[in-house]
């Protein structure tokens, strides 16, 4: 008589994770029915720093000290939260978060990239290289070319590409600069992230003007998207990770659009073109290739 399997604690983390991140893209469209992008991304990043220093506070721990890891969270923090929020709420005032979510799948290819560059220990094999020409195939599948390259969406579209460049950056100088720190995930998220309210705080005021009123939908939205998608999602990022290691953790960027697409079509009654779908399933295998996932999967357990 077999014994029953027990589901694996790290995919309960895992399928939220998921969740929460496939949602993102759908608050951020309901964000923008009564504030500008900038506001959307500053909100996002309040209510993200306030959730993790809940969580900082819970478990009794510090911020991090000495110069030289604040200088490098203030590059992370330009280039994993400011910038990529902020090229996101723009996009999606001319894409649907459909294709916000397709952009944002990119990351992985943008991360090979820079790190073949930047880090000594990185080599550019031929599976990485075909993944990346791959995964930028679907890229162009996306953009529609043969319709005039995206036609009235083509800006929110490259908008919506945007973020996986800067997220390629991020991920590449925190492996670089603070991996193996004696601090711990969510410290150094907490710090990163109130780093990135004060950034948009100094931007945000001199380009956008300031909403008469908030409905409570939006400000749902503001809660969820800032809270959960940037707040509890570290953490459910680091027990991913924790539990299944890095690899397995990083399959939730191919699991994103899945969601992304759910809701933006079911709630939000975005269309669906072709070309969305398919260059988003080009995307991810070209990503996963570069990775050396699907090689991976071939050996033996």
């Amino acid at each position: 008589m077999h014994s029953q399997r027990q589901l694996p604690p790290w995919q309960a983390s895992f399928l939220l994770l998921s969740t929460i991140w496939g949602a993102s893209f759908m608050f951020i469209k309901v964000e923008l029915d009564e504030l500008d992008p900038l506001e959307v991304a500053l909100a996002r990043v309040v209510f993200g720093a306030a959730a993790l220093f809940l969580i900082l506070a819970i478990r009794r721990e510090s911020l991090p000290r000495g110069r030289t890891v604040w200088r490098d969270l203030f590059i992370v923090a330009l280039f994993y939260n400011s910038i990529p929020f902020s090229l996101f709420a723009f996009g999606e005032q001319h894409a649907s978060s459909i294709v916000a979510a397709i952009g944002n799948a990119t990351t992985p290819l943008w991360t090979v990239i820079f790190a073949i560059a930047l880090l000594p220990t990185e080599r550019a094999t031929t599976s990485r290289v075909l993944g990346v020409v791959i995964g930028f195939v679907g890229v162009l599948i996306l953009l529609g070319p043969w319709a005039g390259l995206g036609g009235p969406s083509l800006l929110g579209t490259l908008l919506c590409l945007g973020p996986g460049i800067c997220y390629g950056i991020a991920f590449t100088y925190t492996r670089r600069q603070l991996t193996g720190r004696a601090e711990s995930a969510v410290s150094l998220a907490a710090a990163q992230v109130m780093i990135a309210t004060l950034q948009l705080a100094i931007v945000t005021p001199a380009f956008s003007s300031a909403p008469s009123h908030i409905s409570i939908k939006v400000w749902g939205s503001m809660l969820a998207l800032g809270a959960l998608g940037t707040g509890i999602a570290y953490v459910l990022s680091y027990d991913v990770i924790g539990r299944a290691g890095a690899t397995t953790a990083s399959l939730v960027t191919y699991v994103v659009p899945l969601f992304a697409t759910f809701f933006g079509v079911v709630l939000l009654n975005e269309s669906l073109t072709w070309n969305e779908p398919i260059g988003a399933l080009v995307i991810i295998a070209g990503a996963a290739i570069s990775q050396g996932l699907l090689r991976r999967a071939t050996v033996p357990a």
